[in-house]
C-alpha cells in the first residue's frame, strides 16, 4: 500500500499538476489509512506490548487488491471517534476515494471497495465580508505617506479589484499585467491560468506604485514580481497578510480583516450589484459553479438583515 501511495502522490503533482498542499493533505490521509491497517494486521495486543517496550514494530504488507469497504467504513468510524470534525472526516474520505478510483483505472485492483461510499454533507458557513463602506474605508484609510505606502495600497486595491487569492498576488508577474487593456493574468489552482479584469482606481494605485516606489525595491536578483519587498524578493503570502492586517488597523477597522476576506467582498459585491454568477465563476477561477453559488446565500442574508432592519413590520 505504501508503495502504491507513492505512485498516487506522483500522478498528482506530475499529471494532474495539483498544488503541493493538496499534495500533502492527501498523503496525510492515505498515510494515517495505512498506518491503522497495519496495525490492524499486526493486532492492537501485538501493537501495545512493541509501544510498551520501545521496540520498532514489524513491517507488514497491506495489498491495497484485500482491503474492504468494512474497513474502510470502520476507519472512518475510528476517526470520527477521535473527536475529528465532519469537514476533516470528508476530506480523508475524499483521499481514500480517489485512490481507489485511480487503482481501479489503471487495473492495479480488480474491484473500487470505496466507490459506494457516499460523503458526508457539510453544513456550509457563509463567508465573512466587509460591507462597500467597510472596504472604501480600508483602500481609502492605506497609509500611502509611509514607506511602501504606495506598494500596500496598490496590493489592498488589486485584492479587491480582481478577487485574487493571496497566492496569485504574491506570484503576480509584470509580464502578466496589462495595465492599458485593464487585465491581469494569474496562475490558481491546479496551475490554471485565468485572465482577470482590474478596475481604473486599481489600475491608478498600481501605476504610481510602478513609477514611484517599486524601482525602489529592485535588487540585481530581483524578479518580476509586481511586487516586491524593502530587499527585493517576492513577498510572502505570510507578510500579505501582516500588510493587509496593519491597513486594517491604521484604518480604524475593529474587525478580523485578512486577503481573502476581500475577495469574499468583491465575490459578494458583484452579485449584489447585477454581475451574472457565471461571470463570479469565471473572474474567481472555481472549477465548479456551486462554489460560487455560496455567494448567493451571502446576499440573500444581506438582503433579509436589511429588510429586518428598516421594515416597520419586519
Amino acid at each position: 500500500m505504501r508503495g502504491e501511495i507513492e505512485d498516487f502522490i506522483l500522478h498528482l503533482a506530475t499529471e494532474r499538476g495539483l498544488s503541493d498542499n493538496y499534495q500533502i493533505s492527501t498523503r496525510l490521509s492515505l498515510e494515517g489509512f495505512a498506518r491503522w491497517m497495519e496495525r490492524r494486521k499486526i493486532g492492537e495486543a501485538v501493537v501495545e506490548r512493541f509501544l510498551a517496550t520501545g521496540e520498532t514494530l514489524p513491517e507488514v504488507d497491506v495489498r491495497v487488491g484485500e482491503i474492504t469497504l468494512e474497513e474502510i467504513s470502520s476507519y472512518l468510524a475510528h476517526k470520527k471517534l477521535t473527536g475529528l470534525s465532519a469537514a476533516s472526516i470528508k476530506l480523508v474520505m475524499v483521499a481514500i476515494k480517489i485512490f481507489f478510483r485511480w487503482l481501479a483505472v489503471r487495473g492495479r485492483i480488480s474491484r473500487d471497495p470505496a466507490d459506494v461510499l457516499s460523503l458526508p454533507r457539510i453544513e456550509r458557513h457563509l463567508p465573512e465580508t466587509l460591507n462597500e463602506l467597510q472596504m472604501e474605508r480600508l483602500i481609502e484609510g492605506a497609509p500611502v505617506n509611509s514607506p511602501r505606502g504606495l506598494r500596500d495600497r496598490a496590493i489592498l486595491e488589486l485584492l479587491y479589484a480582481s478577487g485574487l487569492r493571496v497566492s496569485e498576488l504574491a506570484n503576480a508577474r509584470l509580464e502578466n499585467l496589462d495595465l492599458e487593456a485593464g487585465f491581469i493574468r494569474v496562475t490558481g489552482k491546479g496551475n490554471k491560468t485565468r485572465i482577470v479584469p482590474v478596475g481604473a482606481k486599481a489600475r491608478d494605485a498600481i501605476r504610481i506604485y510602478l513609477e514611484r516606489e517599486r524601482p525602489d525595491f529592485v535588487r540585481k536578483k530581483t524578479g518580476s514580481e509586481i511586487f516586491l519587498s524593502q530587499r527585493g524578493g517576492k513577498l510572502t503570502t505570510a507578510r500579505i497578510l501582516q500588510i493587509v492586517k496593519e491597513c486594517a488597523k491604521f484604518a480604524g477597522l475593529d474587525l478580523n480583516v485578512y486577503p481573502h476576506l476581500l475577495r469574499h467582498s468583491f465575490a459578494t459585491h458583484l452579485l449584489s450589484n447585477g454581475a451574472d454568477l457565471r461571470v463570479i465563476q469565471e473572474m474567481l477561477g472555481h472549477a465548479d459553479i456551486s462554489t460560487t453559488q455560496i455567494y448567493t446565500h451571502v446576499d440573500q442574508a444581506r438582503l433579509k438583515a436589511v429588510h429586518l432592519k428598516h421594515h416597520p413590520r419586519a
